[in-house]
């Protein structure tokens, strides 16, 4: 029997001001899976979240998490989702030991060993103040804290803010492990692309305006292409980002002082079909190997 979605969204809008931040986002997360939230600094990734959280309300649409409105979870559904949200702890005054204790009384799957293993990596004593932790040792701290509520969904808004590599590896590997234990899904945003190759199952672009794809990393990486061509001759038509404007085939294009990069879903032959369109003779594109992050940006664009 298929389980009901974790998360869903239909219809959304929202705008600060003038500026329109979703038209009509719609899409769905099922359980046991790891989506990555991707986009562009001012896309609306944090908005979404708060949103989804009810921290703010939208202009229209509506969003569920389990099954329950947004802005009227019930106090059993808010303890089973972990929230990471600009990456600090609120209760400054408390120490290690007694901000435990104070957010263990809240879930009953607490997980207390859990938090300290985590948290021991600081080398600090328990009675260590808050307050006095650097920004990287409050993160520690805040994952610490998210993991032992052994939540059946994480939000994680910008993990990796304030962690050496060396930490981003060690919650990874504890988030592999959240992961084995059973249907728990996770949402997550991070600066750190490259991280996601690891253990992302799914990507959804949001771009400005609304505009969205929802897609398996693989598919993703395997359909995804950069083409470079060397710049023209001076007397063919000059070649740009303007040039592929609302070009259905060209997603993005990318301007050197030598070359220029063009990504697109497509195959090679109808790339270079778009370019002649424009009056250049090509005749070839070399295809460019791409990390995650290479693809990232070319879809996104640079600027």
């Amino acid at each position: 029997m298929e389980q009901p979605n974790v998360i869903e969204v239909e219809h959304l809008a929202h705008r600060y001001g003038r500026r329109t931040i979703y038209t009509d986002l719609n899409f769905a997360i099922p359980p046991g899976k790891v989506y990555g939230l991707l986009g562009k600094n001012g896309v609306g990734k944090t908005t979404l979240i708060k949103i989804l959280m009810g921290f703010l309300r939208p202009e229209s649409g509506r969003c569920r998490i389990f099954g329950e409105d947004s802005h009227t979870l019930s106090p059993s559904t808010r303890a089973r989702i972990g929230l990471l949200f600009e990456g600090h702890v609120a209760y400054e005054f408390m120490s290690i030991a007694q901000v435990e204790r104070f957010y263990a009384a809240f879930y009953p799957r607490w997980d207390r060993d859990l938090y300290y293993n985590m948290v021991s990596k600081l080398k600090l004593p328990d009675d260590h103040p808050i307050r006095n932790l650097s920004c990287g040792q409050r993160s520690q701290v805040v994952l610490g804290l998210i993991m032992a509520q052994q939540p059946d969904l994480l939000i994680l808004d910008d993990y990796s803010i304030g962690l050496d590599a060396g930490y981003r590896r060690l919650f990874m590997d504890h988030l592999r492990e959240y992961l084995a234990g059973g249907q728990r899904t996770v949402l997550l945003t991070s600066h750190v692309i490259q991280d996601m190759t690891r253990f992302v199952d799914e990507v959804i672009f949001l771009e400005r305006g609304g505009r969205l794809l929802t897609t398996s990393l693989n598919d993703f990486m395997d359909t995804f292409r950069c083409y470079r061509t060397p710049r023209p001759r001076e007397k063919q038509p000059r070649l740009g980002k303007s040039t592929f404007i609302g070009n259905s085939i060209i997603k993005n294009v990318e301007e050197f002082s030598g070359h220029l990069d063009l990504f697109s879903f497509a195959e090679k032959e109808k790339v270079l079909k778009a370019i002649r369109e424009q009056g250049s003779n090509v005749n070839d594109l070399e295809e460019v190997f791409m990390s995650l992050e290479d693809a990232f940006i070319g879809y996104t664009g640079r600027y």
